[in-house]
C-alpha cells in the first residue's frame, strides 16, 4: 500500500512539473495591473541610425529625370524586377569607413545618420556641387529591407527580410513561423551589433510591457534566439495529454518488469 501511494504521489509531481504552464504559453498578459486593461501606451521609438555593413537605397528626381538618371539603378520602373537580390545588388553597402559610394558625388559619410539626414546630407551636396534650386531636387534613402536571423524554437528558423521601416518582434517571430510550445516566451534574445560589439538583451513576449521596451522594435541584422523550455529538455511531453500517455508507458514497463521479477 505504501508503495502505491509513493507511486501515486510521484506521478502527481510529473504530471504538474512537466506541463508548460498556461502563463507561459499567451503572448502579452497584464502582469501588474488588477483590471484587464488592453491600452499599453508605447514610448516614440528613436529613429535607426546607420551601421556598417547597411544597404541603402538611394533614389534622385529632378525635373528633368534624364539629369540624375546615373544616380538612380536602371530600369527601377520595372516593378517586377524588385526583389531582395536586386536591392542588394543596387544598393549602396556602407563600409569599414562608415562611407558610400554614389555616382558623381563620390564617398558620402553616413555612419551613425538616419536615413532622413542623409537624404538631406546628399540632396545639400547635389545642389551645391551639380545642381540648382530651379531643378527641383528631391532625394530618398531607405534601408534595402530589414534582414533578421531567427533561431532557436521557431517553426521556420533561417534568415528573412522584411520590407518595412519599422518591425516589432511580435511581427519579426510570426514571419519565422511563430514559437511553438517547445519555445520559452519568456525570455527571448535579442543579439544585437553595436559600433563596440555584440550585446544580448532579453524579452519577455509573454509580459504586455514588453511594447515598452526600446527592443521591442528589431533593427537590421538583429539575431532572435528562443530557447527552449524545460519541459522538452526532459522528453516527458509539454501538454497533459503527452505527459500522461507517457507516464503511462512507463507505468506498464515498470509493473511488467516487477511482476516478471516476483515469478
Amino acid at each position: 500500500m505504501n508503495r502505491m501511494l509513493l507511486l501515486l504521489g510521484l506521478m502527481l509531481c510529473v504530471f504538474s512539473t512537466s506541463c508548460i504552464p498556461h502563463k507561459d504559453i499567451v503572448y502579452l498578459q497584464n502582469k501588474e495591473a488588477a483590471t484587464d486593461s488592453t491600452q499599453v501606451m508605447i514610448e516614440q521609438q528613436k529613429p535607426y541610425r546607420v551601421q556598417i555593413n547597411d544597404i541603402l537605397n538611394v533614389r534622385v528626381k529632378a525635373l528633368d529625370q534624364e539629369t540624375v538618371s546615373i544616380l538612380n539603378p536602371a530600369g527601377e520602373e520595372n516593378l517586377n524586377a524588385d526583389s531582395a537580390e536586386r536591392a542588394y545588388f543596387d544598393g549602396f553597402t556602407v563600409d569599414v569607413h562608415g562611407n558610400i559610394r554614389i555616382p558623381t558625388l563620390g564617398k558620402v559619410n553616413v555612419l551613425g545618420y538616419t536615413t532622413e539626414e542623409i537624404e538631406q546630407m546628399i540632396e545639400a551636396k547635389l545642389l551645391e556641387e551639380q545642381f540648382k534650386e530651379a531643378a527641383n531636387i528631391f532625394v530618398t534613402v531607405k534601408l534595402a529591407g530589414l534582414s533578421y536571423t531567427a533561431s532557436g524554437e521557431v517553426n521556420n528558423p533561417g534568415t528573412r527580410i522584411i520590407f518595412k521601416d519599422r518591425v516589432n518582434i511580435f511581427e519579426a517571430v510570426a514571419n519565422a513561423g511563430d514559437i511553438p510550445l517547445t519555445g520559452n516566451k519568456r525570455e527571448v534574445q535579442i543579439i544585437r551589433q553595436y559600433p563596440q560589439g555584440q550585446q544580448i538583451h532579453t524579452l519577455d513576449l509573454t509580459d504586455r510591457n514588453v511594447m515598452n521596451s526600446p527592443y521591442y522594435y528589431i533593427q537590421p541584422n538583429d539575431i532572435i534566439y528562443v530557447k527552449p523550455v524545460k519541459q522538452k529538455t526532459w522528453g516527458v511531453g509539454t501538454t497533459g495529454r503527452e505527459t500522461l500517455q507517457t507516464i503511462v508507458s512507463v507505468l506498464g514497463i515498470i509493473t511488467t518488469t516487477v511482476l516478471l521479477i516476483n515469478r
